[in-house]
């Protein structure tokens, strides 16, 4: 049973929904490197919930770092990072254990573990449990920022409303990186709401597209075959909860191109090697091409649902109807792109120190 990703630089997650903490370990980076415990609490409002769109359920999210950080710096040795868990509601789920919630982890979870998960919000499969991973994902973000590295992640379509496409890379990452509804165009932030509102009035939820950029990889990260940046990445993001598909450059639209239509033509750009169009997402042959990498998630409408669904009472071995009660989100996308974007930046601290050595980092 592991919980861990990534091998020169690792996550391990732990803790569960309704535990007395949840939290992560980054192992792997090197001394030296400045930890921003302001960019921490940063990245982590941007999960936190708000509004109508989001769960009740609010967390003051305050982390301690408990090792691996000294006078504001990395050490060398494992960074632990815990987060309390301060607002549980556990009874909302004991009425209803047994009782296979669709689209959860219910029935998986008490196969796995011979019935001695501990289930109460979902346990160690929750959402909740992103948030250690967001907190030491931001140390990853911040410090490949400070080398030039840029990550950003926009809502291109929720509810079936599209946003606006990625146009100047630089300044659509700054302005995505305080934006607590990350999308691109006003208008279908305002209509996005709107639907992600109605669906919860009606007991449903919504699920939508993330589409993420990262500039300024440097070419030749990644290995051929099963360590190649699109397999290292998508490994990180099938690990969050919720996302069902991922998709590099044009993704399942190259199937109906020509050859002509999708190969990129190489150019010389003052000096330096780039490419026309990048319908590959800056990838080539499993290694990063210098271009920018370019993919998308499709995220799932949130599983736990108001309205009355047939499922399986797996203790009693009978089949019975379930409406989900407690408190949970209409959508979940808008809190998920944070955590696209820390995935993606511990996938890359870890690709890059096999390239260039985990000093490189510093």
């Amino acid at each position: 049973m592991k919980n861990t990703f990534g091998n020169n630089v690792s996550v391990t997650l732990f803790g569960e929904s309704h535990g007395t903490a949840i939290g992560a370990i980054i192992d792997g980076l090197p001394a030296g490197i400045k930890v921003n415990e302001a960019f921490i609490a940063h990245q982590l409002d941007l999960r936190r919930p708000f509004g109508k769109i989001s769960t009740p359920r609010q967390e003051e999210d305050k982390f301690n770092l408990v090792s691996g950080v000294f006078y504001g710096k990395t050490t060398g040795t494992p960074i632990c990072l815990i987060i309390p868990n301060e607002n549980t509601k556990s009874g909302d789920y004991s009425k209803n254990y047994g009782k296979a919630r669709p689209g959860h982890a219910d029935y998986t979870a008490f196969v796995k573990y011979n019935g001695a998960e501990d289930y109460r919000g979902g346990g160690h499969f929750s959402g909740r449990i992103t948030a250690g991973l967001v907190g030491v994902g931001a140390i990853a973000v911040d410090l490949l920022k400070n080398k030039g590295i840029c990550i950003g992640t926009h809502i291109k379509k929720c509810a079936g409303i599209t946003d606006d496409d990625f146009s100047d890379y630089e300044s659509n990452i700054n302005f995505l990186s305080n934006a607590q509804f990350s999308v691109l165009n006003e208008d279908a932030k305002d209509n996005m709401i709107t639907a992600i509102e109605n669906a919860a009035k009606d007991g449903d939820s919504v699920g939508g597209i993330l589409e993420t950029v990262v500039t300024g990889v440097p070419a030749g990260v990644g290995e051929p075959w099963f360590d190649s940046l699109e397999s290292i990445i998508s490994h990180g993001l099938f690990s969050i909860p919720a996302i069902k598909g991922v998709e590099f450059g044009a993704g399942f639209g190259c199937s109906d191109m020509n050859g002509s239509q999708m190969n990129d033509h190489f150019q010389l750009d003052d000096g330096v090697i780039t490419t026309k169009t990048n319908n590959n997402g800056g990838i080539n042959g499993g290694i990063s091409n210098g271009m920018p990498l370019v993919f998308r998630c499709a995220v799932k409408p949130t599983p736990s649902i108001s309205k009355e669904q047939n499922t399986v009472d797996f203790i009693n071995g009978e089949e019975v109807k379930l409406s989900v009660t407690g408190r949970h989100d209409p959508c979940i996308v808008h809190r998920a792109r944070v955590v696209v974007d820390s995935v993606v930046a511990i996938a890359l601290c870890d690709l890059l120190s096999q390239k260039f050595g985990t000093d490189w980092l510093v």
